[in-house]
């Protein structure tokens, strides 16, 4: 099985947050899982342009 990492866009130094284009993370879709633990969550692109994150 092979996973593919979303690419971490580029920021100032003095933020040191990550951010992640969700368009990257659903691979230009409108869906994406997001495993954290043993939790597997949706994040939704609506048609609006909203992100919505579902258990």
């Amino acid at each position: 099985m092979m996973i593919n990492i979303a690419k971490e866009t580029t920021l100032p130094v003095e933020n040191a947050t990550p951010v992640y284009d969700a368009r990257d993370l659903t691979k230009g879709g409108g869906l994406a899982q997001i495993k954290l633990g043993d939790q597997l969550y949706t994040l939704r692109i609506t048609r609006a342009g909203k992100l919505i994150l579902t258990k």
